[in-house]
């Protein structure tokens, strides 16, 4: 034992590549076993097709940045001069520090629509034009909120969600560690990945999945999760951070 709190303790991070890092050495760390498995990958718009769809649209009073990968690939032509700046949670409000983006709204104790559309400046919108960069596809309470409050809402789409295609390596790695008891809990982040991590897992790994703890910061994902595969335990994490998530692996390790 080398006293550190994950030692020995195999994590299935199901994050993509490009953002699976910080996760994988906060585990790491921690003295666990950090298993890299995309169920998603992040495709970017095509960027002549972005700027076309942008020189379009009128000129937002909001722009509303809805995840990390939404800055990454939308950040970049849009004004950020006289328009209010919105971030979905704080790492999406890090990503634009990192770019050199201000933020001017941020929601308090929470990183989704719920908790955004909770915070003052949200709900006095009546007039105002409101720009949501996004992947191709998401929620829509965010948007069908701010309409009902008033505003002209726009979806600008910078990035595609699509299933990882996992090679026959890849599949077998996971395969091989799971039926090797080497996976002891799984970490999801979104009710899509959870739902494409469930198309592409081997089949003795669906088989194994109910018996083996998910933790996430999501309660959608739980919901899902208990609808999808029943008898799996969960833990929530307060956030999807590396700082949130591995306070929980610790208590998903601790309970059992």
């Amino acid at each position: 034992m080398t006293g550190k709190p994950l030692a020995g303790y195999g994590v299935l991070v199901t994050r993509p590549v490009h953002l699976a890092g910080e996760l994988e050495a906060a585990i790491v760390a921690a003295g666990g076993v950090a298993h890299l498995f995309p169920a998603i990958d992040v495709v970017p718009r095509d960027r002549d097709e972005f700027e076309e769809d942008l020189v379009a649209r009128p000129r937002p009073d909001l722009i509303v940045y809805v995840s990390r990968n939404a800055v990454t690939h939308g950040y970049d032509g849009l004004p950020n001069d006289d328009v209010i700046v919105v971030a979905i949670g704080p790492a999406t409000r890090e990503a634009l520090d990192v770019v050199g983006v201000r933020v001017d709204v941020v929601p308090e104790g929470g990183y989704d629509s719920e908790h955004l559309l909770m915070h003052p400046a949200m709900q006095q919108v009546d007039g105002r034009a409101v720009l949501i960069v996004r992947g191709d596809e998401g929620r829509e309470l965010l948007g069908d909120t701010l309409r009902e409050r008033g505003a002209t809402v726009d979806y600008l789409p910078v990035y595609s969600r699509v299933v990882h295609a996992a090679s026959d390596g890849e599949l077998d790695a996971l395969d091989t560690a799971w039926s090797e008891g080497r996976i002891d809990c799984v970490t999801v982040l979104s009710v899509a990945t959870l739902e494409a991590l469930l198309e592409i897992l081997p089949e003795r790994c669906r088989i194994a999945l109910p018996g083996t703890p998910l933790v996430t910061p999501s309660t959608r994902v739980i919901q899902t999760a208990q609808e999808l595969v029943p008898g799996i335990r969960t833990t929530l994490a307060p956030g999807p951070r590396a700082g949130d998530m591995i306070p929980a692996l610790i208590a998903c390790r601790e309970s059992g």
